[in-house]
């Protein structure tokens, strides 16, 4: 029987060519690195500082959380509405921090912009895991009456209810997010604010206990409030897995070692599960926890080294296993909502995984063929390009980049014009004249990646197609760390 022949894909002088014939410069993704990260400006909640850059954003959320005897003012707004859902706050949070400690050392000025952007939300999830014993506050607002209006967050009038999971009402998988968030934000504050990074560290771990002692899903806890919004479809597993990982690199306590060893096959790590996004987190887990594996040759993680593998086959056309869809134009297509969300965290654990396999030597293994570190920088790049305007459609689906991008953006801050500009109150039902309006939103909401183009590279530019035209943190968070590895290269 013959030897399998090994199959190089994309040779690196060919990689070496493409990189050079690219549409963008590194001052190009630069200054696509500084917007994704001033993005997160016009999602703040709470008093704004002097140094607000994005200025027809005012206060708002002044007393969230007052009438319940507990201070909950802060963070963000998840995308278009003026609701603070925990769920994917914690994931964007994760992410963000990520970025840095993978890429921060390519961010050069905007390191601490970046670090601006991820206390904003440490500083609000702090208080909410704090407030009161074996609980955890998860969300200001009520969605359901927030989404009958189209009002600016500095006018809100509808009700701020909060919304808290506990020992009876448990939240394994928000909790779990929540504990990833404050260990991932420790690592990246330990040394320029130790004693920050230690308070979250802490904070971090008495999450993860109340997350696993009080198993269950938020989604069943809070039901009507969370769902169809930010519903736990994959359930709570993936987070507790996905929290352990990072209690782990956080703290290189075995114990989190060993609660990995124990409880990975019954976590979701034994199936390959090909999208990774605020709700389901296996694929990033197996990514992370491969950095042991590559780096230390720890037996106990070869299996997350096989399971990455399998996630990267899927996404690499011409390799065994290629599974993933890609539109006409080249774009990574999931879901016909938000679809960039999954391309954005789809690109940066290409390139986070790049830089493992680079660092130690590493390559993918897809059946007979060998897909190189260069193969996913290269498919990386390609996901970025079109994001930024290489694209069919020629147009920039981040809000405020290159010549031609959307001035329709479903979101209510952005589309009514701002108190600067007409101070009176815009009530509940008066807004919706703007969300209506043919003319391009007055406030420009630089940075916002949008949903994006359909399966056909078919983009509306309109404020009514929310699943094209939303933004959301989620969606920006991993592409700040991918725009931070482009920037950096010369």
């Amino acid at each position: 029987m013959a030897a399998p022949i090994t199959m190089l894909i994309l040779c690196t002088s060919f990689l070496s060519l493409s990189l050079l014939s690219t549409a963008f410069t590194s001052r190009d993704y630069a200054d696509a690195l500084e917007k994704s990260i001033l993005f997160f400006e016009g999602q703040r909640s709470g008093p704004l500082p002097s140094n607000q850059r994005l200025k027809w954003r005012g206060n708002s959320g002044l007393s969230d959380g007052a009438s319940y005897h507990v201070d909950l003012v802060g963070g963000y707004y998840d995308a278009g509405d003026n609701v603070k859902f925990g769920l994917p706050m914690a994931f964007t949070t994760t992410m963000l921090a990520w970025s840095v400690i993978e890429f921060g050392g390519s961010m050069h000025s905007q390191i601490g912009n970046a670090k601006t952007a991820l206390r904003w939300a440490t500083d609000y999830l702090l208080k909410a895991a704090t407030a009161t014993p074996d609980s955890l506050y998860v969300q200001v607002g009520d969605p359901n009456m927030d989404h009958k209006c189209w009002e600016r967050p500095e006018d809100m009038d509808t009700p701020r209810n909060v919304y808290k999971v506990s020992a009876q009402n448990p939240g394994s998988d928000v909790a779990g997010e929540t504990a990833a968030a404050l260990a991932a934000a420790s690592i990246v504050f330990k040394d320029s604010d130790p004693s920050y990074s230690a308070k979250l560290l802490q904070t971090a771990k008495n999450v993860f206990d109340f997350a696993d002692k009080y198993r269950g899903s938020y989604s069943d806890s809070l039901n009507s409030v969370v769902c169809p919004f930010y519903c736990s479809y994959s359930g709570y597993q993936d987070e507790l897995l996905w929290g352990a990982s990072w209690m782990h690199r956080a703290t290189q306590d075995s114990s989190y070692l060993s609660y990995i060893q124990s409880n990975g096959h019954t976590m979701g790590s034994d199936n390959d599960d090909f999208s990774f996004s605020w709700d389901d987190k296996r694929a990033g887990t197996k990514v992370l926890l491969s950095k042991d594996f590559l780096e230390k040759s720890t037996s106990e993680f070869q299996l997350y080294k096989s399971h990455s593998d399998n996630y990267i086959c899927s996404l690499i056309p011409g390799s065994s296993g290629f599974q993933a869809q890609y539109t006409p134009g080249g774009l990574l297509y999931k879901a016909s909502e938000s679809n960039l969300q999954y391309v954005t965290t789809t690109t940066f654990l290409l390139l986070t995984y790049a830089k493992y396999l680079s660092t130690n030597g590493g390559v993918v293994t897809c059946g007979t063929s060998t897909v190189t570190a260069e193969s996913l920088i290269a498919q990386a790049k390609k996901q970025v390009d079109y994001i930024l305007g290489d694209n069919p459609a020629k147009m920039s689906y981040m809000v405020g980049f290159g010549e031609r991008y959307p001035q329709h953006v479903h979101h209510r801050g952005s589309s009514v014009p701002s108190i600067k500009a007409h101070p009176d109150r815009i009530n509940c039902n008066n807004g919706f004249q703007y969300l209506y309006a043919n003319s391009p939103n007055p406030n420009v909401l630089a940075g916002a990646v949008i949903g994006g183009p359909d399966s056909k590279d078919n983009f509306a530019d309109d404020r009514n197609n929310y699943q094209q035209s939303e933004p959301a943190t989620y969606i920006n968070a991993p592409f700040v760390g991918a725009l931070a590895f482009f920037s950096g290269k010369a």
